[in-house]
């Protein structure tokens, strides 16, 4: 039996990218026989950024409901917040912090973007990459699905891992990454990766006015509306192609190709199309994010309690090793 591991930030509601590139993609794998899932939502990371408490709590709620309005069966996946298990994760993290060397942190690409745009770069950022690390080894992760941008961080993970099984003894999984060459990125809106830190998603759960706004947002070439366009370059027709079937894909393809069909068209078509095929994952998320958060809690308070176990036993037999026990 594998072992899957997948955590989303909760610095704000999951967007587009979030549900493509690893909420549906950790699904599918959990609803497969021989897979042991654990989805969590990683709050702790998300104090690098976010510092207000009920924007935190606001947050992670809905990070969750979005987790069940996309189909995650808690009955099938060990489903928690990282905070509470937080004295686990934080304690692997001192240890694994003990033994990683300092460039390989100084190298960190993602480190290296975060630093040249926010204002706020603080000590957190820098030792991401370990807490990361903590939040897979502790649960013996044999697979982590994680988007291109992550990739060195996966890599990072597995070098602590090898590194303090040759020190102290055959203690971790070496995980390894498991990537979707097709929505390895998703572009957001200004034709950047999609992020919540760029300000440049699109949230399929909100109202539909305010969803087709965003929609217009989005950014496109001065081609006239009668002139042929290139869908290949084109930054609506690539989010098209990722929710839309492969007919609809087909057409809009041609319609560009022909002329005579502005980006309007294209960017109203993207709209109705995101309207209905999450419409049922929307519904969801009003029920658990604005109807019935003591049901949403209930369901987290059992994931934790599985956590919890699996990730004491682990930090025992590390402790043991380090001789702290």
């Amino acid at each position: 039996m594998s072992r899957i591991l997948t955590g989303i930030q909760s610095s704000g509601k999951p967007h587009l990218g979030n549900i493509l590139g690893a909420i549906l993609p950790a699904i599918q794998l959990s609803e497969q026989a021989n897979n042991q899932s654990f989805l969590f939502i990683a709050d702790l990371h998300s104090l690098t950024s976010i510092k207000n408490a009920a924007t935190l709590q606001d947050n992670t709620r809905a990070v969750a409901a979005a987790w069940l309005a996309c189909g995650l069966d808690p009955s099938k996946v060990v489903f928690y917040r990282q905070s509470r298990v937080a004295a686990f994760h934080t304690e692997l993290t001192w240890y694994l912090s003990c033994l990683t060397p300092y460039p390989m942190l100084a190298n960190a690409h993602s480190f290296k973007d975060k630093s040249d745009q926010l204002a706020d770069v603080n000590a957190g950022l820098f030792v991401y990459p370990v807490l990361m690390a903590a939040d897979i080894l502790l649960y013996d992760a044999d697979f982590v699905p994680v988007g291109k941008d992550q990739k060195q961080h996966l890599e990072m993970t597995r070098d602590m891992a090898e590194g303090f099984n040759r020190t102290f003894g055959d203690t971790f999984v070496v995980p390894q990454s498991r990537i979707d060459e097709r929505i390895m990125v998703i572009p957001g809106i200004d034709g950047r990766k999609m992020s919540k830190s760029y300000g440049n998603y699109l949230d399929v759960f909100l109202p539909e006015k305010e969803l087709q706004k965003v929609t217009k947002k989005i950014i496109s070439d001065s081609t006239p509306l009668e002139a042929p366009k290139d869908p290949e370059t084109d930054i609506t027709f690539k989010l098209f192609s990722l929710v839309a079937n492969e007919n609809e894909v087909a057409e809009m393809r041609q319609n560009y190709l022909n002329g005579g069909y502005g980006y309007g068209h294209a960017k109203q078509a993207l709209f109705e199309t995101l309207v209905s095929r999450f419409a049922p994952e929307r519904e969801k998320f009003d029920y658990y994010y604005h109807q019935n958060s003591a049901a949403l809690e209930q369901i987290l308070q059992e994931g934790e309690a599985q956590a919890r176990d699996v990730a004491s036993k682990k930090i025992a037999d590390v402790r043991q090793k380090l001789g702290f026990a």
